[in-house]
């Protein structure tokens, strides 16, 4: 019986949950020393199908921009936003970002953030 039922699990397509997420994957594009102590940083994040970020905040003004897929954020205090492929969002240096997954199980999502931050700030900061 049991190998009846695995034949029509595989063949129906069902697979069972994997062990771990996958992590998103953060690619450094491109880093500049600004004025006064500062740096830019431009990241490209892609989440796999399911993907999130933990619980984080950034020492840094973050500039968001989706180029595939969709999106879901949340600040602190803020309801959830889905975001599409061309449109924005922004993180405040005092944010806690609590939601950064994306939308889709099937499809991965890749957008841009741009960091503006204290020179050898880290990009990422957990929090609990």
């Amino acid at each position: 019986m049991h190998r009846f039922l695995l034949v029509i699990t595989l063949l129906l397509g069902f697979t069972a949950p994997a062990a771990a997420q996958e992590p998103p994957k953060v690619t450094t594009l491109f880093s500049r020393d600004l004025s006064d102590g500062k740096e830019g940083t431009m990241l490209l994040v892609e989440y796999p199908p399911g993907g999130a970020d933990p619980v984080h905040r950034h020492d840094a003004n973050a500039f968001v921009y989706v180029l595939e897929g969709s999106i879901i954020m949340q600040l602190k205090g803020s309801g959830p936003v889905t975001l599409q492929p061309g449109q924005t969002f922004y993180e405040g240096p005092d944010d806690v970002h609590i939601v950064g997954r994306n939308a889709s199980k099937t499809e991965p999502a890749k957008f841009v953030v741009v960091l503006i931050k204290n020179k050898g700030a880290p990009d990422l900061i957990p929090v609990q």
